[in-house]
């Protein structure tokens, strides 16, 4: 069985760092020949290639598949596609991404490729985006789910977002969750000498953060609720990891709030390394206003760190009101902070909600896990493409 996986770019992400796992993971299965295609990967948020491309004939870079809409370069990347997949002769295509995931998609059609996955890891179109840019993404999309095979979504709600925008049927989408390795964050421990180096008081309730430093994150919001917070509970301090083009708007902005000291920018941390940076954490909390399922969230429940995220997309899927952290209404900065407030005051608290984390995560998010269900359904799909002799 011949895959090609297509993404738009490998920078330091939960998508990003899914689509590797999978590829790596697909290398393991003897029947399985996979490669890979991305775009050209630059920028602040670091990158994720040199681990792929260490390994010989996996990765094909294709200059002109950039991620904001050019239409020219967007022209020359589909008819490169559409070679290289002619060219690899794959059995399945499985796109990751918005440019990506539009682009490859068609290109598989033109390559005539037999089964064509795309996995949603986030819309392209809501709320977050104007009219007019909705209903160009929401066309694209439309276009694109009309020779898509089947869709993989990392949460539940993504199926219900794309169904309501007229895109697919309901037996064309399967939820596999996004899997990681457990092991660092399983053992990940409150080290004291990673706080001091971050110059984090012993004693500090350490609110963190991992996500790039982009637009609909949610850093402003989480920076408002520590504001308000932080005269209720003197020792809160927010640990940001994670870099990108907000980071200069953000720290003018802790800067004007007065919170320089309060709030640490941790920078881009290798994907090793974050589960060290997960340890010193007191909770996680992620206020998204966009994403299928942050692999933030899980991260932080297999290190025992209970969770508070806003209610969007498929948080509430992994965040259990409750059992695993807290869900609070996107917007409502003042509840994100009275439940930080909680967490800081209630040590029993903070441990009841991060160990029922943590089996959570380990029945659900175990790479190998992950990789096993899409193979399945690699196998599922091409079985129902083969005509019968």
């Amino acid at each position: 069985m011949r895959v090609t996986h297509v993404i738009t770019r490998l920078i330091v992400g939960g998508a990003q760092e899914n689509t590797v796992a999978t590829v790596l993971g697909l290398r393991q299965k003897a029947d399985v020949q996979v490669r890979l295609i991305s775009g050209p990967t630059a920028g602040p948020e670091g990158s994720l290639e040199p681990g792929v491309k260490e390994i010989p004939g996996l990765l094909t870079v294709v200059p002109e598949l950039v991620r904001p809409v050019q239409p020219f370069k967007d022209v020359v990347a589909l008819q490169k596609l559409a070679t290289l997949l002619r060219a690899q002769c794959p059995d399945i295509v499985h796109t990751h991404s918005g440019k990506a995931g539009v682009l490859g998609r068609l290109a598989a059609r033109r390559a005539g490729v037999p089964v064509i996955i795309h996995h949603i890891h986030g819309p392209s179109f809501g709320p977050f985006q104007g009219p007019l840019s909705n209903l160009f993404f929401g066309a694209a999309e439309r276009l694109a789910g009309r020779v898509t095979t089947h869709f993989i979504c990392s949460a539940q709600a993504m199926s219900r977002i794309y169904l309501a925008a007229g895109i697919g049927r309901p037996e064309m989408f399967t939820r596999i969750f996004s899997g990681f390795d457990l092991k660092p964050f399983l053992e990940a421990g409150n080290s004291r000498a990673l706080r001091q180096q971050l110059g984090l008081p012993a004693d500090a309730f350490v609110i963190g953060k991992v996500a790039r430093l982009f637009n609909l994150k949610g850093h402003e919001d989480l920076f408002a609720a520590v504001y308000r917070l932080l005269p209720r509970c003197p020792r809160a301090r927010l640990l940001l990891v994670g870099d990108g083009p907000l980071r200069p708007r953000l720290e003018r902005r802790a800067r004007a709030m007065d919170l320089k000291d309060k709030i640490v920018f941790a920078g881009l941390v290798p994907p090793v390394e974050v589960a060290r940076y997960v340890g010193v954490m007191d909770c996680l909390a992620h206020l998204s206003s966009r994403e299928a399922l942050s692999r933030a969230l899980p991260q932080a429940l297999a290190a025992a760190k209970p969770v508070v995220a806003y209610d969007f997309d498929g948080a509430d899927e992994i965040c259990l009101e409750n059992q695993t952290g807290f869900l609070v209404r996107s917007g409502d900065v003042g509840g994100v902070a009275q439940r930080l407030f909680e967490l800081a005051e209630d040590a029993a608290l903070r441990e009841r909600l991060g160990l029922c984390g943590r089996e959570f995560v380990r029945q659900h998010f175990v790479v190998e896990k992950m990789v096993d269900a899409i193979y399945h359904l690699y196998r599922q799909l091409t079985a129902a493409k083969t005509p019968e002799p």
